[in-house]
């Protein structure tokens, strides 16, 4: 995911390691807040795949900085990354769902109908899921399991109606 979030935020300008996490804290953190310590090992995969590339320059105050940029590749390995398969772990699935939902204005508006085609049938077979177990006569789930299965099964709800709003949004955009 930390790929993901690199490529996008250089997608609207070249920044060093340290604009890039400011960045990257400043629109996901509600979401996820990957480490600095994970952030350079990422650069420099993203380096050596091709999808970037980096510059050095002195700032006014003498001081060495590295600039990074993102290249063709880079902005089709962050389309790739984010029309790819969702995890089938549930708190992965709204964790990355969610990330990607921000990002999706770089894809044009058949790739935003997969991704959200993808999501909202993940976000329904959980649904689904929760439901069963709730539903089931023969599964003594104890009064806390059942709160958080409803909560769950709300959740998803609320996610999947969220989903058809960006749906109905990126239809009128086409």
């Amino acid at each position: 995911m930390i790929e993901l979030l690199i490529l996008y935020v250089l997608l609207k300008r070249d920044l060093t390691m340290y604009a890039v996490q400011k960045r990257i804290e400043d629109i996901f953190a509600p979401f996820t807040r990957p480490s600095f310590g994970a952030l350079k090992p990422a650069l420099r995969r993203l380096e050596e795949k091709q999808c970037l590339s980096s510059r050095k320059s002195m700032s006014d105050g003498g001081k060495l900085s590295v600039y990074y940029e993102i290249s063709r590749n880079g902005i089709s390995e962050l389309k790739r990354l984010l029309l790819e398969n969702f995890s089938d772990n549930p708190l992965q699935f709204l964790s990355n769902a969610r990330v990607k939902l921000c990002c999706s204005d770089c894809l044009d508006v058949s790739e935003r109908n997969r991704l959200f085609f993808s999501i909202k049938s993940k976000a329904m077979q959980f649904k689904i899921s929760a439901q069963n177990i709730l539903n089931d006569e023969y599964n003594h789930i104890n009064f806390y399991q059942k709160i958080i299965l409803d909560n769950a099964v709300c959740e998803f709800s609320n996610f999947i109606t969220i989903i058809e709003g960006l749906e109905k949004d990126n239809a009128g955009n086409s």
